[in-house]
């Protein structure tokens, strides 16, 4: 069976054992597939500077995917350390050095309908080699983005705290309707109108020396949001959670975008107007830097945040 360009590899750890890599296979009615009920993780392994690969802020990562199946009244049949260790596994059996790390817990195939009833809650861990999300260009010039003219979640609508599979479908609207207008990425704002989350990662705009970004209330707890923070506070960056509206963003002096994927990525456009200088600001600079050498091993200060494979 062909696999998608560009994704492929050896094995794929599945229901608790790896399998080759095109005989990982689900039946069609495997209900996640049907109603969009599943929840994901996305993490990075890094080459480090000593010529060792290292998983940045595993144990965070897997934290949250039992809180999103917590929210989403999904028990997963393996123990935190059993599913870290799954990760650090599969990375060795694809000979994987540097690349992003894909937990999916799923419901398989059983009850249709909406209450999956007694179908099996199945887990699986995919890894592939991935570049820049955003490209190369883009985190050293900065990006185009689009104010979306869709709404992120409302809180009470879905809930906001789970990488649940199903809401990634306004991420997925969002994205191909600005990449269609000639876009990087997009930027949605909240029910309220306040700025909220771009379609994959968390916002942060610069103004005036003060480092600002969405309060929680609506935005995923970024992991990599958070280790940005911790890193802009030890440079003496004053940081604050705060309500964005969509002026601000054209009148910071600097925009940036953080996640697994994106990592540190500037934005220098929005809605046609030029962000700052309209090219990656000295924050965006220092905040980059500091956040590679944290991932490379370079800083022994974050050397917690690795986990050796």
């Amino acid at each position: 069976m062909a696999t998608a360009p560009g994704i492929t590899g050896e094995k794929i750890w599945l229901d608790g054992a790896l399998v080759d890599w095109d005989d990982a296979q689900v039946h069609i009615l495997t209900h996640t597939l049907h109603y969009g009920l599943g929840v994901f993780e996305g993490i990075r392994c890094y080459r480090t500077d000593d010529g060792r690969s290292a998983v940045f802020r595993l144990a965070e990562h897997v934290d949250r995917l039992y809180e999103s199946a917590h929210i989403n009244l999904m028990e997963i049949p393996f123990g935190r350390e059993e599913l870290t260790e799954a990760i650090l596994e599969t990375l060795r059996a694809n000979h994987l050095e540097e690349g992003y790390i894909r937990p999916l817990v799923f419901i398989g195939e059983g009850a249709m309908g909406l209450n999956p009833a007694d179908n099996p809650v199945r887990v699986s861990v995919i890894v592939w080699p991935w570049g820049k999300y955003l490209g190369e260009e883009g985190m050293e010039r900065g990006i185009r983005a689009k104010v979306s003219t869709f709404s992120r979640h409302f809180v009470n609508a879905k809930m906001t705290k789970g990488k649940t599979c199903g809401d990634y479908v306004n991420s997925i609207l969002a994205k191909r309707e600005a990449l269609l207008d000639g876009y990087d990425e997009a930027i949605l704002l909240d029910t309220q109108g306040l700025v909220s989350e771009a379609s994959g990662e968390n916002v942060f705009v610069v103004r005036r020396g003060e480092l600002r970004t969405p309060p929680l209330q609506t935005v995923l707890d970024g992991i990599t949001r958070a280790s940005i923070m911790e890193i802009a506070r030890e440079k003496g960056i004053p940081v604050v959670e705060t309500a964005i509206t969509r002026d601000e963003l054209y009148t910071a002096d600097e925009v940036f975008l953080t996640g697994t994927a994106a990592e540190v990525t500037p934005i220098r456009e929005i809605d046609h107007r030029t962000i700052g200088a309209g090219r990656r600001g000295p924050v965006a600079k220092t905040l980059q830097d500091a956040f590679f050498d944290a991932v490379g091993g370079r800083d022994p200060k974050y050397a917690h945040w690795l986990t050796t494979v």
